[in-house]
C-alpha cells in the first residue's frame, strides 16, 4: 500500500492527486483552502515542510543546504514509500475525516513545491497540478512583505548567510544573493522559481496540468471553482456568494494595488525579469 502499488495502470491509493504550485505569496493558502471544501478531496489541513523534510534524504540540512530543489532522481523507492505513507497517515477530508476507501483524491499546498515536481511526478504518477498565476509585482511585493515581517523565516541559522534571516524557499544559486539588496533577493526567488516551475510543468502532460489567475478567482470565486474542479474531476457544492476570506497567511489587508507601497523597489527589479514575466503570463492564458 506506501509504494506506488497500481492496479492496472491505477494508483491504487492517490487518485489523480492534486498539487497547488506556485511561487510563494501568490495567493496559494486562499486557493487551497478554498479548493479543500470541495466533496471527496482529503488534505493535511496545512503546509506540509515537516512532512516532507522530515524524511532525511530530503532535508535541506543533509544535503549541504544546497536548495529545496528536488528532482526525479531524488525519488528513490524508499523516500517514495516514507513519503506516500506520511501523506496517507494525515490525511482527512473537509470534516475532518479519514478516508474510509481507496483511492482517494488528495490535495496539497507548500510553497517549496514549486521546485519539486520532478519528484512529486515520480512519487504520485496520476499527479494532477494546478498552476496558480498572480501578478508578480503583487507576488514580489508580498514576498518582500513577508520577509520584513519576520513570519517565513525558513532557515533562520543558513550558514553562511548574513543580513535578514532567510525567508521563503531556498532557491538553487542563493549564495550568489548574499549581501545582495532585499528586492534583488526576492526577484532571484520568484524569477528561479518560476523559470523552474514552468520547465517541469511544460514536461508534464497537459492534461494534468491546470490553470488559474489568482485575479479571476477574486473576481468570480464561485465560478472559478466550478470551472477548476469541472477539469479535475471534481464537484463543487458550495457556495461562494459572501467572496472569500482572508488565508491564515495574510500580513495585510490585500488590494490590488497594495504593491505600490514598494513600487520603487519593485520596478527597479522588473526589468531583469521580463523573459520570465512575460513566459509565465503566455503559460497561464487559457
Amino acid at each position: 500500500m506506501h509504494s506506488v502499488e497500481a492496479q492496472g495502470s491505477r494508483d491504487r491509493v492517490f487518485d489523480r492527486p492534486v498539487f497547488i504550485i506556485s511561487p510563494p505569496r501568490s495567493g496559494s493558502t486562499l486557493l487551497f483552502e478554498t479548493l479543500a471544501q470541495a466533496p471527496g478531496l482529503f488534505t493535511t489541513g496545512r503546509e506540509s515542510h515537516g512532512l516532507i523534510e522530515g524524511i532525511t534524504s530530503l532535508n535541506p540540512a543533509f544535503r549541504g543546504y544546497d536548495s529545496n530543489r528536488l528532482v526525479e532522481s531524488d525519488a528513490t523507492p524508499a523516500v517514495v514509500a516514507e513519503l506516500r505513507q506520511r501523506f496517507h497517515t494525515q490525511m482527512r477530508d473537509r470534516e475532518g475525516r479519514p478516508p474510509a476507501q481507496q483511492p482517494y483524491r488528495l490535495l496539497e499546498k507548500t510553497p517549496k513545491n514549486a521546485l519539486r515536481i520532478p519528484l512529486l511526478a515520480r512519487a504520485f504518477p496520476e499527479a494532477n497540478f494546478v498552476y496558480l498565476y498572480r501578478d508578480p509585482r503583487q507576488t514580489l511585493s508580498s514576498m518582500i512583505e513577508a520577509w520584513q515581517s519576520a513570519r517565513f523565516r525558513t532557515y533562520p541559522q543558513l550558514p553562511g548567510w548574513i543580513g535578514m534571516p532567510w525567508s521563503l524557499l531556498l532557491i538553487p544559486g542563493w549564495r550568489e544573493l548574499i549581501g545582495r539588496p532585499l528586492e534583488e533577493v526576492v526577484a532571484v526567488q520568484w524569477e528561479t522559481t518560476t523559470r523552474l516551475l514552468l520547465d517541469d510543468l511544460s514536461a508534464c502532460p497537459p492534461d494534468r496540468c491546470h490553470k488559474i489567475r489568482y485575479d479571476e478567482f477574486l473576481a468570480a470565486p464561485a465560478a472559478e471553482m466550478t470551472r477548476l474542479c469541472g477539469a479535475l474531476g471534481l464537484e463543487w457544492d458550495r457556495p461562494l456568494d459572501a467572496g472569500l476570506p482572508f488565508s491564515r497567511y495574510t500580513v495585510s489587508q490585500p488590494a490590488p494595488d497594495k504593491w505600490r507601497r514598494h513600487a520603487e523597489m519593485i520596478e527597479r527589479v522588473l526589468p531583469a525579469l521580463r523573459a520570465t514575466l512575460d513566459r509565465a503570463e503566455r503559460f497561464a492564458a487559457r
